[in-house]
Protein backbone atom coordinates (compact mmCIF):
# COMPACT_ATOMS: atom_id res chain seq x y z
CA UNK A 1 0.00 0.00 0.00
CA UNK A 2 1.32 3.36 -0.58
CA UNK A 3 1.10 6.20 1.17
CA UNK A 4 1.41 10.18 0.50
CA UNK A 5 2.32 12.72 3.04
CA UNK A 6 0.30 15.94 2.65
CA UNK A 7 2.68 19.01 2.36
CA UNK A 8 1.72 21.59 4.57
CA UNK A 9 2.47 24.99 3.86
CA UNK A 10 3.62 27.23 6.67
CA UNK A 11 2.17 30.59 6.05
CA UNK A 12 1.86 32.70 9.49
CA UNK A 13 2.93 36.45 8.42
CA UNK A 14 5.98 37.84 10.65
CA UNK A 15 3.30 39.82 12.48
CA UNK A 16 1.95 36.46 13.88
CA UNK A 17 5.50 35.08 14.19
CA UNK A 18 7.13 37.33 16.61
CA UNK A 19 3.30 36.99 18.69
CA UNK A 20 3.80 33.40 18.90
CA UNK A 21 7.14 34.05 20.01
CA UNK A 22 5.98 36.73 22.31
CA UNK A 23 4.42 33.90 24.50
CA UNK A 24 7.33 32.22 25.45
CA UNK A 25 10.26 34.56 25.11
CA UNK A 26 10.77 38.22 27.10
CA UNK A 27 12.19 41.36 25.01
CA UNK A 28 14.47 41.06 22.09
CA UNK A 29 12.20 42.42 19.82
CA UNK A 30 15.08 42.80 16.71
CA UNK A 31 15.65 39.38 16.85
CA UNK A 32 12.35 38.01 17.11
CA UNK A 33 11.74 40.42 13.93
CA UNK A 34 14.97 38.95 12.18
CA UNK A 35 14.05 35.09 12.45
CA UNK A 36 10.24 36.00 11.32
CA UNK A 37 11.60 37.86 7.91
CA UNK A 38 13.65 34.90 7.82
CA UNK A 39 11.09 32.45 8.13
CA UNK A 40 8.21 34.09 6.21
CA UNK A 41 10.67 34.37 3.38
CA UNK A 42 10.75 30.61 3.37
CA UNK A 43 6.81 30.21 2.30
CA UNK A 44 7.22 33.41 -0.05
CA UNK A 45 10.19 31.54 -2.01
CA UNK A 46 8.02 28.59 -2.21
CA UNK A 47 5.33 30.41 -4.39
CA UNK A 48 8.05 32.35 -7.34
CA UNK A 49 8.05 30.01 -9.84
CA UNK A 50 11.05 28.09 -11.28
CA UNK A 51 13.61 28.83 -12.22
CA UNK A 52 14.06 31.53 -10.18
CA UNK A 53 12.99 29.55 -7.10
CA UNK A 54 16.53 28.10 -6.88
CA UNK A 55 18.24 31.31 -7.22
CA UNK A 56 16.96 32.87 -4.23
CA UNK A 57 18.69 31.65 -1.23
CA UNK A 58 18.27 32.28 2.75
CA UNK A 59 19.24 35.13 4.61
CA UNK A 60 21.70 33.44 7.13
CA UNK A 61 21.63 34.89 10.72
CA UNK A 62 24.23 35.88 13.21
CA UNK A 63 22.77 36.73 16.92
CA UNK A 64 25.05 38.33 19.15
CA UNK A 65 24.01 38.48 22.84
CA UNK A 66 25.49 37.44 26.44
CA UNK A 67 24.49 33.73 27.60
CA UNK A 68 20.91 33.44 28.73
CA UNK A 69 19.70 36.12 26.98
CA UNK A 70 17.35 33.67 24.57
CA UNK A 71 19.42 33.13 21.33
CA UNK A 72 18.56 29.49 21.60
CA UNK A 73 15.19 29.74 23.13
CA UNK A 74 14.64 31.84 19.66
CA UNK A 75 15.71 29.46 17.12
CA UNK A 76 14.14 26.22 18.78
CA UNK A 77 10.83 28.21 19.02
CA UNK A 78 11.34 29.11 16.08
CA UNK A 79 11.71 25.70 14.37
CA UNK A 80 8.83 24.37 16.42
CA UNK A 81 6.71 27.25 15.09
CA UNK A 82 7.37 25.80 11.70
CA UNK A 83 7.37 22.05 12.39
CA UNK A 84 10.46 22.35 10.61
CA UNK A 85 13.71 19.62 10.96
CA UNK A 86 16.40 21.79 13.98
CA UNK A 87 19.29 20.38 15.33
CA UNK A 88 21.59 22.67 17.53
CA UNK A 89 25.23 22.13 17.49
CA UNK A 90 28.14 23.82 19.31
CA UNK A 91 30.92 25.30 16.88
CA UNK A 92 33.64 23.71 19.33
CA UNK A 93 32.86 20.38 19.21
CA UNK A 94 34.43 20.13 15.36
CA UNK A 95 37.93 20.10 14.33
CA UNK A 96 39.49 20.76 10.36
CA UNK A 97 39.44 17.18 8.72
CA UNK A 98 42.56 15.27 9.55
CA UNK A 99 41.95 15.94 13.37
CA UNK A 100 40.38 13.95 16.04
CA UNK A 101 36.82 15.51 16.22
CA UNK A 102 33.39 15.65 14.66
CA UNK A 103 33.09 16.18 11.07
CA UNK A 104 30.70 18.90 10.35
CA UNK A 105 29.35 17.05 7.78
CA UNK A 106 27.80 14.93 10.76
CA UNK A 107 24.94 18.52 11.03
CA UNK A 108 23.32 17.23 8.33
CA UNK A 109 23.66 13.79 9.24
CA UNK A 110 21.86 14.97 12.43
CA UNK A 111 18.95 17.17 11.07
CA UNK A 112 18.23 14.17 7.86
CA UNK A 113 17.52 11.63 11.48
CA UNK A 114 15.05 14.91 12.71
CA UNK A 115 13.60 14.89 9.58
CA UNK A 116 13.24 11.37 8.68
CA UNK A 117 11.57 10.82 12.38
CA UNK A 118 9.49 14.31 11.96
CA UNK A 119 8.02 12.78 8.52
CA UNK A 120 7.64 9.66 9.95
CA UNK A 121 5.35 10.65 13.24
CA UNK A 122 3.78 12.43 10.74
CA UNK A 123 2.80 9.86 8.38
CA UNK A 124 1.89 7.32 11.10
CA UNK A 125 -0.61 10.09 12.85
CA UNK A 126 -2.81 10.33 8.78
CA UNK A 127 -2.93 6.49 9.74
CA UNK A 128 -3.04 6.17 13.10
CA UNK A 129 -7.37 5.29 13.16
CA UNK A 130 -6.69 2.63 10.45
CA UNK A 131 -3.64 0.96 12.11
CA UNK A 132 -5.84 1.13 15.37
CA UNK A 133 -8.57 -0.39 14.27
CA UNK A 134 -6.18 -3.30 12.59
CA UNK A 135 -4.75 -3.49 16.22
CA UNK A 136 -8.00 -3.69 17.91
CA UNK A 137 -8.87 -6.99 15.49
CA UNK A 138 -5.42 -8.32 16.14
CA UNK A 139 -5.54 -8.05 19.80
CA UNK A 140 -9.11 -9.09 20.06
CA UNK A 141 -7.82 -12.74 18.43
CA UNK A 142 -5.00 -13.01 21.00
CA UNK A 143 -7.41 -12.56 23.97
CA UNK A 144 -9.72 -14.62 22.66
CA UNK A 145 -7.21 -17.45 21.89
CA UNK A 146 -7.81 -16.93 17.87
CA UNK A 147 -4.21 -16.89 17.10
CA UNK A 148 -3.95 -17.43 13.14
CA UNK A 149 -7.29 -15.27 12.03
CA UNK A 150 -6.15 -12.04 9.98
CA UNK A 151 -7.17 -8.59 11.02
CA UNK A 152 -9.90 -7.49 9.53
CA UNK A 153 -9.22 -6.30 6.18
CA UNK A 154 -6.45 -7.90 6.05
CA UNK A 155 -4.80 -11.09 4.38
CA UNK A 156 -7.90 -13.33 3.58
CA UNK A 157 -6.63 -16.67 4.42
CA UNK A 158 -4.45 -15.89 7.35
CA UNK A 159 -1.13 -13.94 7.61
CA UNK A 160 1.40 -16.47 6.20
CA UNK A 161 3.60 -17.55 9.37
CA UNK A 162 0.93 -16.65 12.06
CA UNK A 163 0.88 -13.34 13.43
CA UNK A 164 4.20 -11.01 12.79
CA UNK A 165 4.83 -10.96 15.85
CA UNK A 166 3.89 -14.42 17.51
CA UNK A 167 1.56 -13.06 20.38
CA UNK A 168 0.06 -15.87 22.56
CA UNK A 169 -2.63 -14.84 25.59
CA UNK A 170 -1.63 -15.09 28.50
CA UNK A 171 -4.85 -16.80 29.55
CA UNK A 172 -5.14 -20.71 29.52
CA UNK A 173 -5.24 -21.34 25.71
CA UNK A 174 -8.27 -23.79 24.04
CA UNK A 175 -7.44 -26.83 23.27
CA UNK A 176 -8.02 -26.54 19.78
CA UNK A 177 -7.49 -22.51 18.32
CA UNK A 178 -10.48 -21.67 16.05
CA UNK A 179 -10.24 -19.98 12.94
CA UNK A 180 -12.38 -16.99 13.29
CA UNK A 181 -15.17 -15.64 15.80
CA UNK A 182 -18.38 -14.68 15.58
CA UNK A 183 -19.72 -11.75 14.72
CA UNK A 184 -21.14 -11.22 17.71
CA UNK A 185 -18.39 -12.42 19.95
CA UNK A 186 -16.08 -10.07 18.24
CA UNK A 187 -18.29 -7.66 19.24
CA UNK A 188 -18.68 -8.21 22.54
CA UNK A 189 -14.89 -8.38 23.03
CA UNK A 190 -14.34 -4.78 21.31
CA UNK A 191 -17.19 -3.35 23.58
CA UNK A 192 -15.04 -4.87 26.44
CA UNK A 193 -11.95 -3.20 25.20
CA UNK A 194 -13.47 -0.08 24.36
CA UNK A 195 -14.57 0.59 27.46
CA UNK A 196 -11.57 -0.25 29.02
CA UNK A 197 -12.35 -3.62 30.95
CA UNK A 198 -9.50 -5.36 29.64
CA UNK A 199 -6.96 -2.47 30.62
CA UNK A 200 -5.34 -3.93 33.55
CA UNK A 201 -5.17 -7.61 31.75
CA UNK A 202 -1.79 -8.88 31.05
CA UNK A 203 -0.91 -10.68 27.33
CA UNK A 204 2.77 -12.50 26.02
CA UNK A 205 3.78 -11.86 23.61
CA UNK A 206 7.29 -12.30 21.36
CA UNK A 207 8.47 -8.98 20.07
CA UNK A 208 11.72 -8.37 17.76
CA UNK A 209 15.19 -8.64 19.95
CA UNK A 210 17.34 -4.94 19.65
CA UNK A 211 20.64 -5.20 17.48
CA UNK A 212 23.10 -5.07 20.12
CA UNK A 213 25.60 -2.39 20.35
CA UNK A 214 28.41 -2.70 17.19
CA UNK A 215 32.12 -2.81 17.84
CA UNK A 216 32.48 0.14 15.37
CA UNK A 217 30.62 2.07 18.04
CA UNK A 218 32.29 0.95 21.13
CA UNK A 219 35.60 1.27 19.70
CA UNK A 220 35.74 4.01 16.78
CA UNK A 221 35.99 7.89 17.84
CA UNK A 222 33.03 9.70 16.85
CA UNK A 223 32.60 11.81 13.28
CA UNK A 224 32.54 11.29 9.78
CA UNK A 225 32.97 8.40 8.24
CA UNK A 226 33.25 6.59 11.87
CA UNK A 227 29.35 7.64 12.28
CA UNK A 228 28.60 5.86 8.93
CA UNK A 229 30.00 2.78 9.47
CA UNK A 230 28.52 2.28 12.60
CA UNK A 231 25.22 3.45 10.94
CA UNK A 232 25.87 0.92 8.26
CA UNK A 233 26.49 -1.96 10.56
CA UNK A 234 23.84 -1.42 13.17
CA UNK A 235 21.41 -1.06 10.16
CA UNK A 236 22.61 -4.78 8.94
CA UNK A 237 22.13 -6.08 12.20
CA UNK A 238 19.09 -5.17 12.69
CA UNK A 239 18.31 -6.61 8.89
CA UNK A 240 20.31 -10.29 10.35
CA UNK A 241 17.99 -10.13 13.82
CA UNK A 242 15.17 -9.74 11.45
CA UNK A 243 13.17 -13.13 12.99
CA UNK A 244 14.72 -12.95 16.63
CA UNK A 245 11.91 -12.50 19.01
CA UNK A 246 12.10 -12.51 23.17
CA UNK A 247 8.90 -12.58 25.01
CA UNK A 248 7.60 -9.69 27.32
CA UNK A 249 4.31 -9.72 29.83
CA UNK A 250 2.45 -6.25 29.27
CA UNK A 251 -0.87 -5.08 29.79
CA UNK A 252 -3.44 -4.80 27.61
CA UNK A 253 -3.51 -1.33 26.90
CA UNK A 254 0.36 -1.26 26.48
CA UNK A 255 -0.19 -3.97 24.13
CA UNK A 256 -2.70 -2.11 22.34
CA UNK A 257 -0.37 0.73 21.48
CA UNK A 258 2.83 -1.45 20.31
CA UNK A 259 -0.06 -3.42 17.98
CA UNK A 260 -0.79 0.34 16.67
CA UNK A 261 2.66 1.04 16.30
CA UNK A 262 3.71 -2.18 14.04
CA UNK A 263 0.16 -1.62 12.49
CA UNK A 264 1.16 2.04 11.17
CA UNK A 265 4.54 0.82 9.97
CA UNK A 266 2.72 -1.65 7.76
CA UNK A 267 0.69 0.70 6.39
CA UNK A 268 2.77 3.39 4.97
CA UNK A 269 5.41 3.73 2.68
CA UNK A 270 8.84 4.57 4.04
CA UNK A 271 9.95 5.25 0.69
CA UNK A 272 7.43 8.09 0.44
CA UNK A 273 8.32 9.39 3.98
CA UNK A 274 12.42 9.73 2.95
CA UNK A 275 11.57 11.04 -0.02
CA UNK A 276 8.97 13.40 2.14
CA UNK A 277 11.52 14.51 4.70
CA UNK A 278 14.44 14.96 2.29
CA UNK A 279 12.52 17.92 1.03
CA UNK A 280 11.57 19.15 4.13
CA UNK A 281 15.48 19.19 5.07
CA UNK A 282 16.32 20.95 2.21
CA UNK A 283 13.63 23.70 2.48
CA UNK A 284 12.80 23.89 6.11
CA UNK A 285 15.57 22.72 8.02
CA UNK A 286 17.49 25.05 10.59
CA UNK A 287 20.83 25.00 11.77
CA UNK A 288 21.43 26.16 14.88
CA UNK A 289 25.14 26.72 15.23
CA UNK A 290 26.04 27.99 18.89
CA UNK A 291 29.16 29.15 20.00
CA UNK A 292 30.51 30.68 16.92
CA UNK A 293 32.45 33.03 18.30
CA UNK A 294 34.74 30.48 19.76
CA UNK A 295 36.37 29.60 16.30
CA UNK A 296 36.61 33.30 15.71
CA UNK A 297 40.33 34.59 16.00
CA UNK A 298 39.46 37.48 18.12
CA UNK A 299 42.22 40.47 17.34
CA UNK A 300 43.44 40.37 21.10
CA UNK A 301 45.44 37.11 19.97
CA UNK A 302 49.03 37.56 19.67
CA UNK A 303 50.55 36.27 16.85
CA UNK A 304 49.35 34.50 13.24
CA UNK A 305 46.19 32.76 12.08
CA UNK A 306 45.01 30.49 14.57
CA UNK A 307 44.78 27.72 12.35
CA UNK A 308 42.24 25.02 14.36
CA UNK A 309 39.98 27.95 14.11
CA UNK A 310 39.85 28.45 11.05
CA UNK A 311 39.83 25.16 9.89
CA UNK A 312 36.95 24.78 11.40
CA UNK A 313 35.48 27.71 9.70
CA UNK A 314 36.81 26.64 6.39
CA UNK A 315 34.83 23.17 6.87
CA UNK A 316 31.63 24.44 7.81
CA UNK A 317 31.32 26.95 4.94
CA UNK A 318 30.32 24.32 2.18
CA UNK A 319 27.70 23.69 4.13
CA UNK A 320 26.48 27.33 4.94
CA UNK A 321 27.52 27.97 0.67
CA UNK A 322 25.42 24.94 -0.21
CA UNK A 323 26.48 21.59 -0.87
CA UNK A 324 25.36 17.82 -1.21
CA UNK A 325 25.95 15.44 1.79
CA UNK A 326 25.49 12.00 1.52
CA UNK A 327 23.40 10.42 4.54
CA UNK A 328 22.09 6.91 4.18
CA UNK A 329 18.81 8.29 3.17
CA UNK A 330 20.12 10.03 0.39
CA UNK A 331 21.76 13.20 -0.87
CA UNK A 332 20.91 16.45 1.13
CA UNK A 333 21.46 19.65 -0.92
CA UNK A 334 21.93 22.46 2.19
CA UNK A 335 21.63 25.46 -0.44
CA UNK A 336 18.30 26.48 0.69
CA UNK A 337 18.75 24.85 5.01
CA UNK A 338 18.59 28.33 7.04
CA UNK A 339 21.40 28.74 9.37
CA UNK A 340 21.21 30.71 12.73
CA UNK A 341 24.52 30.92 13.95
CA UNK A 342 24.87 32.58 17.38
CA UNK A 343 28.00 34.10 20.10
CA UNK A 344 28.21 36.18 23.16
CA UNK A 345 31.18 38.00 20.98
CA UNK A 346 33.03 39.30 24.43
CA UNK A 347 36.61 38.74 22.84
CA UNK A 348 36.28 38.21 19.18
CA UNK A 349 34.02 40.19 16.83
CA UNK A 350 31.65 38.78 13.75
CA UNK A 351 34.47 40.90 11.76
CA UNK A 352 36.95 38.18 12.77
CA UNK A 353 35.33 35.02 11.33
CA UNK A 354 36.92 34.61 7.64
CA UNK A 355 35.68 36.72 5.31
CA UNK A 356 33.96 33.90 3.20
CA UNK A 357 31.47 32.57 6.06
CA UNK A 358 31.03 36.59 7.37
CA UNK A 359 29.56 36.73 3.79
CA UNK A 360 27.27 33.61 3.92
CA UNK A 361 25.66 35.53 7.54
CA UNK A 362 24.11 39.01 6.21
CA UNK A 363 21.99 39.29 9.01
CA UNK A 364 23.25 40.73 12.19
CA UNK A 365 21.09 41.00 14.98
CA UNK A 366 22.53 42.07 18.77
CA UNK A 367 20.00 41.25 21.77
CA UNK A 368 20.02 43.09 24.82
CA UNK A 369 21.28 42.65 28.34
CA UNK A 370 17.85 41.67 30.51
CA UNK A 371 16.82 44.06 33.18
CA UNK A 372 15.09 43.60 36.37
CA UNK A 373 11.58 44.04 34.59
CA UNK A 374 12.36 41.53 31.95
CA UNK A 375 13.41 39.25 34.83
CA UNK A 376 9.58 40.00 36.27
CA UNK A 377 7.88 39.16 32.82
CA UNK A 378 10.10 35.88 32.81
CA UNK A 379 8.66 34.97 35.92
CA UNK A 380 4.88 35.34 35.13
CA UNK A 381 4.13 36.62 32.01
CA UNK A 382 5.21 33.44 29.84
CA UNK A 383 3.50 30.39 28.90
CA UNK A 384 4.87 27.93 31.04
CA UNK A 385 6.59 30.20 32.94
CA UNK A 386 9.01 29.46 36.04
CA UNK A 387 6.33 30.49 38.51
CA UNK A 388 4.32 28.38 36.95
CA UNK A 389 6.30 25.30 37.09
CA UNK A 390 7.43 25.49 40.84
CA UNK A 391 3.43 25.89 41.81
CA UNK A 392 2.62 22.76 39.54
CA UNK A 393 5.25 20.57 40.92
CA UNK A 394 4.24 21.69 44.78
CA UNK A 395 0.71 20.52 43.95
CA UNK A 396 1.94 17.23 43.59
CA UNK A 397 2.08 17.22 46.99
CA UNK A 398 -0.76 19.13 47.95
CA UNK A 399 0.84 22.55 49.04
CA UNK A 400 -0.40 25.66 46.99
CA UNK A 401 2.29 28.09 46.68
CA UNK A 402 1.21 32.22 46.29
CA UNK A 403 3.82 34.48 45.21
CA UNK A 404 2.94 37.64 46.03
CA UNK A 405 3.58 40.81 43.76
CA UNK A 406 6.26 42.26 46.35
CA UNK A 407 8.18 38.76 46.29
CA UNK A 408 8.49 38.35 42.68
CA UNK A 409 9.92 41.63 42.43
CA UNK A 410 12.39 40.92 44.92
CA UNK A 411 13.28 37.93 43.15
CA UNK A 412 13.63 39.83 39.84
CA UNK A 413 15.70 42.53 41.67
CA UNK A 414 18.07 39.92 43.31
CA UNK A 415 18.56 37.98 40.05
CA UNK A 416 19.16 41.01 38.22
CA UNK A 417 21.74 42.60 41.32
CA UNK A 418 23.76 39.41 40.93
CA UNK A 419 24.34 39.60 37.32
CA UNK A 420 25.67 42.67 37.18
CA UNK A 421 27.98 41.84 40.33
CA UNK A 422 28.80 38.66 39.29
CA UNK A 423 29.28 37.01 35.88
CA UNK A 424 26.03 37.71 33.58
CA UNK A 425 24.41 34.68 32.80
CA UNK A 426 21.07 36.04 32.06
CA UNK A 427 17.85 34.41 33.10
CA UNK A 428 19.19 31.49 33.86
CA UNK A 429 20.16 33.34 37.27
CA UNK A 430 16.32 33.27 37.81
CA UNK A 431 17.03 29.13 37.83
CA UNK A 432 19.62 29.63 40.38
CA UNK A 433 17.76 31.78 42.88
CA UNK A 434 14.53 29.82 42.82
CA UNK A 435 16.28 26.49 44.15
CA UNK A 436 18.06 28.04 47.10
CA UNK A 437 15.03 30.43 47.59
CA UNK A 438 12.27 27.36 47.76
CA UNK A 439 15.20 25.07 49.02
CA UNK A 440 12.60 24.00 52.43
CA UNK A 441 9.97 24.13 50.89
CA UNK A 442 10.76 21.43 48.44
CA UNK A 443 12.72 19.48 51.09
CA UNK A 444 9.82 19.60 53.68
CA UNK A 445 7.02 19.65 50.96
CA UNK A 446 6.17 15.70 52.00
CA UNK A 447 5.27 16.96 55.17
CA UNK A 448 3.03 20.08 54.63
CA UNK A 449 0.18 18.59 52.31
CA UNK A 450 -2.74 20.83 52.84
CA UNK A 451 -0.74 24.26 53.66
CA UNK A 452 -0.72 27.52 50.73
CA UNK A 453 2.47 29.14 51.77
CA UNK A 454 3.16 32.70 50.62
CA UNK A 455 6.11 33.74 48.81
CA UNK A 456 6.80 37.85 49.74
CA UNK A 457 9.77 39.89 49.56
CA UNK A 458 10.13 39.47 53.48
CA UNK A 459 10.74 35.80 52.78
CA UNK A 460 12.82 36.39 50.22
CA UNK A 461 14.76 38.61 52.22
CA UNK A 462 15.31 36.10 55.03
CA UNK A 463 16.08 32.96 53.14
CA UNK A 464 18.53 35.33 50.51
CA UNK A 465 19.72 37.92 52.86
CA UNK A 466 22.22 36.04 54.79
CA UNK A 467 23.94 34.73 51.51
CA UNK A 468 23.89 38.05 50.06
CA UNK A 469 25.70 39.69 52.55
CA UNK A 470 28.28 37.46 52.25
CA UNK A 471 29.83 38.42 49.32
CA UNK A 472 32.68 35.61 49.03
CA UNK A 473 29.62 33.14 49.47
CA UNK A 474 27.04 34.52 46.98
CA UNK A 475 29.66 33.34 44.70
CA UNK A 476 29.81 29.87 44.95
CA UNK A 477 25.78 29.39 45.84
CA UNK A 478 23.63 31.89 43.92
Amino acid sequence: MSFEIEQKTFNFTPREIVSELNRFIIGQDDAKRAVAIALRNRWRRRQVPQPLRDEISPKNIILMGPTGSGKTEIARRLAKLAGAPFVKVEATKFTEVGYVGRDVESIIRDLAEVGISLSKKQAQEEVKRQARERAEERLVNILAGVETAAPSGGFPGGIPGGLPFGFTANAQPQETATTSLSDSDRLVWLSKLHDGLLDDDEVELDVPKQAPMSGVQMFMQPGGQADDMASQIQDALKGMMGGQTKKRTMKVKDALNVLTDEEAEKIIDMDAVQQHAIERIENHGIVFIDEIDKVASGSSRKGGPDVSREGVQRDILPIVEGSTVTTKYGPIRTDHILFIAAGAFHVSKPSDLIPELQGRFPIRVELQTLTEKDFEKILKDTDNSLLRQYKEMMKTEQVNLDFAEDGITSIAQTAANINQEQENIGARRLHTVLEKLLDDISFYAPDRGGQTLQINAAYVEERLGPILERTDLSKYIL
